[in-house]
């Protein structure tokens, strides 16, 4: 038999594309060599030195002629590693070693002694084959935990290329994986909001955003606690479900992250990374950090310190909570719906509004510090808030906060309530409201109206702050348990806003 053919898979963004894969061996070549098309990438181009070792240090020979692997179809890229083990089997098939077919799909790496190595991306590739493909699929044994929690699939896995060959060819009996679900995940308890003391509205307004999925901007002197209060933000949301549990391990997979993500994700940047790496993209395409805190926290500290056009660049991702990265021949989407937090001293220099250490800024130097965050920006940020710095008293001598569990419960009441609002609807939050839904869903009185009207005359707020303020009333009016939205939780949000005055 000089002809074989077998299936596999290949990702594109963070969704998965079965292929096939084929393999035609001429004896009567005087080459000697195995040729890849199918237009795969430098990984794949490599798989044939990887592949020619493996099969020879696991202890099979290949007889002299050429080899020619087609990856199917021919007008789609092929990336990364995962097409090894498919290409070594229907290579050994096509001399009569094995016998494969189309019901049986494999993914994985081979080492050079024939070892199946752990790839990206299997996540992606078994929900996409799940209710779908009846036969038999093959991974390494590295990524049994993310195969574990997907039904309607007959997997089983290998530790080696020889492995894989006896269990083929019915001499070594697998077991197969077995459906488990999710595991329940262990908190990290040793950050708590009872660590935080006093900042009490600062906790109020975080309570707000986490109820309602707002993005929030803590302004403060350096030393005032707005990065420990951003890292304990991840404590009082609501634990996630299975949908979130798989729609973010998705993205982690296809990122090269292996196992589940089962607790709330939370990414902190530094200041100096790029677009791409914000964003996502490259010349091979990957999730950035905004795809990465799908479902979880992106906390950018010193805010003003990112590079403009990384800042600019998040204002499409925030209304859309997606980010599309197009290139010549393809282009992909990846889920970012995330809640912005950031962090930002008040002046350049950190002491503006500090009644004991002077600021040393010119008023030029300030509004110089506060513009490199755009108007268009600000405008999707729907709570900013003061963070001032505690005396050395009232870090000593406050009580302890109230603990993250206490805030939790009061939260995902709150969730509880958008939940049944918005159970007919594709949104889950009061921050994914349309103009439309707060027309249905706010409804103010004739006093609340008016002062609404009066403060957008006097600040000129644009049509989206208006919006905002609406859906932060909602989410206060859940957090009370308010069927209306009433003058108290208006006033409350029309107070979290950014100005110069």
């Amino acid at each position: 038999m000089n002809y074989s053919r077998l299936s596999s898979a290949t990702l594109q963004g963070i969704e998965a594309m079965k292929i096939d894969v084929e393999v035609d061996f001429d004896n009567r070549s005087v080459f000697n060599d195995i040729d890849v098309v199918g237009l795969g990438d430098t990984a794949v181009k490599e798989s044939r030195k990887r592949v020619k070792s493996a099969i020879l240090n696991s202890g099979f020979s290949l007889p002299h002629g050429k080899f020619v692997v087609n990856l199917a179809p021919g007008d789609v890229k092929k990336e990364g590693s995962m097409l090894d083990l498919p290409i070594a089997l229907c290579i050994l098939a096509s001399t009569g070693i094995v016998q494969v077919s189309e019901n049986i799909l494999a993914v994985g790496e081979l080492s050079l002694n024939g070892e199946v190595k752990r790839v990206s991306g299997i996540l992606p590739v078994l929900l996409a084959l799940s209710g779908n493909f009846r036969g038999t699929v093959i991974i390494p044994k590295e990524n049994e935990e993310e195969a574990t929690c997907v039904k309607d699939l007959h997997v089983y896995t290998v530790e080696s290329l020889r492995e894989c060959v006896e269990f083929l060819r019915g001499d070594r009996v697998l077991e197969e994986v077995e459906y488990v679900g999710i595991k329940e995940a262990v908190l990290d308890r040793s950050v708590d909001f009872s660590d935080v003391r006093d900042h009490e509205m600062v906790k109020r307004a975080v309570e707000i955003a986490v109820a309602g999925f707002h993005n929030i901007l803590m302004v403060g002197n350096p030393g005032s606690g707005k990065t420990m209060i951003a890292k304990r933000i991840p404590t009082i949301f609501p634990p996630m479900t299975e949908e979130e549990i798989i729609e973010t391990s998705k993205v982690y997979s296809a990122a090269g992250y292996p196992g589940l993500v089962r607790i709330r994700p939370f990414r902190s940047p530094h200041h100096t990374a790029s677009t791409v790496s914000i964003i996502g993209g490259g010349t091979t395409p990957k999730p950035g950090e905004i795809s990465l805190a799908h479902n979880g926290v992106l906390f950018l500290d010193e805010l003003p310190e990112f590079k403009r056009d990384v800042l600019e660049a998040l204002r499409q991702p925030l209304e859309e909570h997606c980010v599309t990265v197009s290139r010549a021949k393809f282009t992909v989407t990846y889920p970012a719906r995330f809640m912005l937090v950031g962090a930002m001293n008040p002046c350049p220099c950190g002491n503006f509004g500090d009644p004991k250490q002077p600021c040393v800024c010119s008023p030029k130097d300030i509004l110089r510090y506060r513009k490199k965050i755009s108007g268009p920006l600000l405008d999707r940020i729907d709570i900013v808030v003061n963070v001032p710095k505690l005396s050395f008293e009232e870090m000593m001598r406050k009580p302890e906060g109230e603990k993250s569990a206490s805030i939790r419960d009061r939260i995902m009441k709150a969730r509880e309530i958008q939940q049944r609002r918005f159970q007919d609807t594709l949104i889950s939050y009061n921050s994914q409201m349309t103009h439309r839904m707060l027309r249905e869903h706010v409804k103010l009185d004739d006093k609340s109206e008016n002062l609404l009207k009066r403060y957008v005359e006097r600040y000129g707020l644009s049509g989206r702050r208006i919006d905002k303020v609406l859906r932060l009333s909602r989410t206060i009016a859940d957090l009370d348990g308010r069927e209306r939205v009433e003058m108290k939780h208006l006033a409350e949000a029309l107070q979290y806003r950014f100005r110069d005055d």
